[in-house]
């Protein structure tokens, strides 16, 4: 499915997807480590999994605020957003990056749960 993706959609795009993929791979790599239950284990990637749905939702909701001041801004003529968002500086980025990588592979460990706590549901298919 990712060739096929690939193959129509931008590369920032497709190197969104495996970026995600490499953050995946190391919280399976800390995971293992740690010696989890079953139980643990679906815990770590049902957090996982909605920690990137909430970032993606985030930006998605993010993408339409900045629409709607550059809407207002093409009818008005004038700038509402500061100068630092139309050519942010690439440090600003590397620092947040950074901080998602901690985010999206910590948060999920950081959820694993007690071992003795019953697994949750999981979806029937």
């Amino acid at each position: 499915m990712l060739f096929s993706v690939g193959m129509y959609l931008p590369l920032e795009t497709t190197f969104a997807i495996f970026v995600g993929g490499l953050f995946r791979w190391a919280t399976d790599k800390l995971r293992d480590r740690q010696n989890l239950n079953d139980a643990q284990k679906a815990r770590v990637e049902n957090a996982g999994v909605l920690t990137a749905s909430g970032l993606i939702a985030g930006e998605a909701l993010c993408g339409l605020v900045i629409a709607a001041f550059r809407g207002v801004e093409k009818s008005q003529g004038s700038k509402i957003l500061p100068e630092v968002f139309a050519d942010p500086p690439l440090w600003i980025g590397a620092i947040m990056f950074v901080l998602l990588a901690i985010l999206m592979v910590w948060l999920p460990l950081a959820n694993a749960g007690r071992p003795d706590e019953p697994a949750p549901p999981t979806a029937i298919m």
